[in-house]
């Protein structure tokens, strides 16, 4: 697996997951038990983590939507 993105905006990581989604493209978010742990403070960030071979076509519709770098 690949990660696309490191955040602690969990609206962000949504709405990433939806593009993603809709594209047909199946994405998994990492540590998002984390905050449980950590009492829901938001300090450890969350990773949206794509398949190896789904990682370029994904990296394009995230910066299509300008929300990664390019």
């Amino acid at each position: 697996m690949v990660e696309l993105l490191r955040t602690n905006d969990i609206v962000l990581l949504s709405f990433c997951e939806a593009l993603l989604r809709d594209a047909g493209i199946e994405s998994v978010v990492f540590d998002s038990h984390t905050s449980g742990v950590e009492g829901s403070l938001g300090i450890l960030p969350r990773r949206l983590m794509v398949l190896d071979e789904d990682a370029v076509q994904a990296r394009a519709i995230l910066r299509q939507a300008e929300l990664l770098p390019r």
